[in-house]
């Protein structure tokens, strides 16, 4: 399943991109996720949690870059991770690509994501709000953490990502796919103009 999100961070490129390359502190900005152990040449262990209804999942694994093109500030990381009870293994290559939007930096983030197991029982819709939420509050911390570092400040002061509360990031997903639901079925019909 192929999932694209954009977003811009309010820093110059150079900063952004440097931050990019830095995949524990990528790693901070996502709810749930740590990395935990640096294994050498761009790899590193670690372990995402997430909650999507009423399964509790806990993924440990790793996660490399495979590809770094400076020139194109683009980055492919490729992470594999099983989850800790043995209900179901995830594969996601994750490309991101930096540009200068005048003086911020636009990200444009795609996941070609894998599922087996508990996870993939999950409708694709569903999938894909859960992912909106949590992208949402990664650009967020994104912007916080390099913010902190451009200033001079301690990243960690602005605290780590909290872990993706199933109920928060249920309640959202839910309230997104109700709106969707909404706009197909019950906005008045329009017809065609000619």
């Amino acid at each position: 399943m192929l999932i694209t999100s954009t977003f811009e961070v309010s820093q110059p490129l150079p900063r952004v991109w440097e931050f990019f390359g830095n995949i524990p502190q990528v790693a901070a900005c996502l709810p749930g996720a740590a990395m935990t152990d640096d294994l050498g040449n761009d790899t590193y262990g670690g372990h995402v949690g997430i909650r999507m209804g009423p399964v509790k999942m806990q993924f440990a694994g790793k996660a490399a870059i495979t590809e770094r093109d400076e020139a194109a500030h683009r980055i492919v990381i490729d992470a594999t991770g099983a989850d800790e009870k043995g209900r179901g293994q995830a594969a996601m290559l994750v490309t991101a690509r930096l540009s200068a939007a005048g003086s911020a930096t636009k990200v444009v983030v795609e996941q070609d994501l894998q599922l087996s197991g508990a996870a993939a029982q999950y409708g694709r819709g569903m999938i894909n709000d859960v992912n909106a939420v949590l992208l949402r509050d990664f650009s967020v911390n994104v912007q916080n953490r390099i913010t902190a570092i451009a200033e001079g400040r301690d990243p960690d002061s602005v605290g780590t990502a909290a872990a993706a509360s199933g109920l928060a990031i249920g309640l959202q997903a839910v309230r997104m796919a109700l709106l969707r639901v909404f706009r197909r079925f019950c906005l008045p019909y329009r017809p065609a103009t000619s």
